[in-house]
């Protein structure tokens, strides 16, 4: 597969900005696009010439921004032949930083699983496994314990919800994408938040939709752009509770008042987080055409890969005809599992809320010990911060990082063309003490990167 030059610079957006020699700022954007996958190992990047007339520089630039990636392993190079793009071979699985010490990983919104609960949680799976045995197991609307249990957890929110409106997919991910290759043709405009959730704009790009993104406002979400956007959009895909990354929750009067003249899939995934106050009401209680999709990965542990959809029983025909293509169901005993989980109220645990409360407010005072100069709102619920710094750096700050022994989200992986290279999300699913510790060694990689430091690592994926 090729890249074209106006593709390429369409990621890299404005990499001319910031300290530094031009060839290294566009070798650290271009890195880190292929490491967020946005560009597909194997594919044929533009010449040397092509890019750089695109890009508005010399090919001596660019030239010497491709030796550079090549010398680290990320193009590989033969005669009379586009660069294209790899890995390195020799990339650890766990980077040290500099002084030989593990590196803090805040590049993953992830909480550590409850243990005791999920060993009583198997132990009734397992249980009440026999009486699936006479069954083949291949059951791609899943469990009838399952489906009951999430139908009764949407009632418990006050959205009537009956089983036969529940399909159980591997995971939140995995229902997005399910949907988005059921309901979507090349070309098809998808409204997202800007900025999103990174895998589903990588999802929508897969099955070659094109993005409309609508900013999010300081405020929230701005309704006249979302209804404008969706007048030409087949889909809209919005995270209205405990936004990821910003952390945001839609008001009541706009879930209200939003009427959107497209498909419009809600992410509900963060749902049960809500730290100050009561949990959001459902998205579909006032819009009922809404596709919710949700999972139990951020309110109990990521390994449990358990999501649901949750529309009329007439698409989910339509997705469980498609479905094979790409699985034949879910695997019974984590979903007679998660069925125990959700009967017994277990994804909102009093404890867990509190703890994640208490690390919230570490990070911020360390935020405010040591990057005073960052603005980063508190969320009501959720699991980050979407923090913004005075200058565009977000790239190379995440390039250096791990050399401090911390490794970041950069910003632009949650939006497009470039966007959001003043941000980052923290995470606070840490202790308070790592916590702590990240942000004195993101502080001096800030201070290394303002005396011109670049940085070799291979950040962490995203979640």
């Amino acid at each position: 597969m090729k890249v074209s030059s106006h593709t390429v610079a369409g990621m890299v957006g404005d990499w001319q900005e910031g300290p530094g020699p031009a060839h290294q700022r566009l070798s650290d954007r271009l890195r880190l696009l292929v490491l967020d996958g946005r560009l597909s190992l194997g594919a044929a990047m533009p010449s040397e010439r092509d890019l750089a007339n695109t890009l508005g520089t010399s090919r001596t630039t660019v030239g010497t921004a491709y030796r550079t990636l090549v010398d680290h392993g990320y193009l590989a190079t033969r005669s009379r032949a586009r660069a294209t793009v790899r890995l390195p071979d020799d990339t650890p699985a766990e980077r040290r930083n500099d002084a030989g010490s593990a590196t803090i990983d805040l590049s993953l919104a992830a909480p550590p699983a409850p243990v005791e609960i999920l060993h009583a949680a198997f132990a009734t799976a397992l249980e009440q496994l026999p009486r699936h045995f006479e069954r083949h197991g291949y059951d791609r609307y899943g469990t009838t314990e399952l489906r009951e249990a999430v139908a009764h957890w949407y009632r418990g929110r006050g959205l009537p919800t009956r089983p036969d409106h529940i399909m159980i997919t591997n995971g939140a991910q995995h229902a997005l994408a399910v949907l988005a290759r059921m309901i979507l043709s090349p070309r098809d405009r998808i409204v997202i938040d800007h900025p999103t959730y990174p895998h589903a704009i990588k999802t929508f790009l897969e099955v070659r939709a094109r993005l409309l993104p609508v900013a999010l406002t300081p405020s929230g979400w701005d309704t006249a752009q979302l209804r404008e956007a969706a007048r030409a959009a087949h889909l809209a895909y919005l995270i209205p509770d405990f936004h990821n990354p910003t952390g945001m929750s839609m008001a009541a009067g706009v879930r209200r008042d939003l009427r959107l003249p497209c498909l419009t899939v809600v992410d509900e995934t963060m749902s049960d987080l809500a730290l100050d106050g009561a949990s959001p009401e459902p998205f579909a209680v006032h819009m009922p055409t809404a596709i919710s999709i949700g999972s139990v990965s951020k309110s109990i542990w990521g390994g449990l890969r358990i999501g649901w959809i949750r529309a009329t029983p007439s698409l989910l025909e339509r997705v469980e005809q498609a479905r094979p293509a790409t699985d034949l169901g879910t695997p019974v005993v984590e979903q007679l599992a998660t069925a125990v989980l959700l009967n017994e109220r277990r994804t909102r645990r009093h404890k867990t809320l509190h703890q994640l409360r208490e690390q919230r407010e570490a990070l911020r005072r360390a935020l405010t010990e040591h990057l005073p100069h960052v603005h980063a709102p508190q969320p009501a619920g959720g699991m980050t911060l979407w923090a913004t710094f005075p200058e565009p750096i977000s790239s190379r700050l995440a390039a250096i990082a791990p050399d401090h022994g911390v490794a970041i989200a950069a910003g632009p992986r949650f939006g497009v063309g470039g966007a959001f290279e003043r941000n980052i999300r923290l995470p606070y699913t840490l202790p308070a003490d790592q916590l702590t510790q990240a942000i004195r060694r993101l502080a001096q990689a800030e201070q290394a990167l303002t005396q011109g430091a670049t940085g070799t690592h291979t950040p962490a994926p995203v979640a």
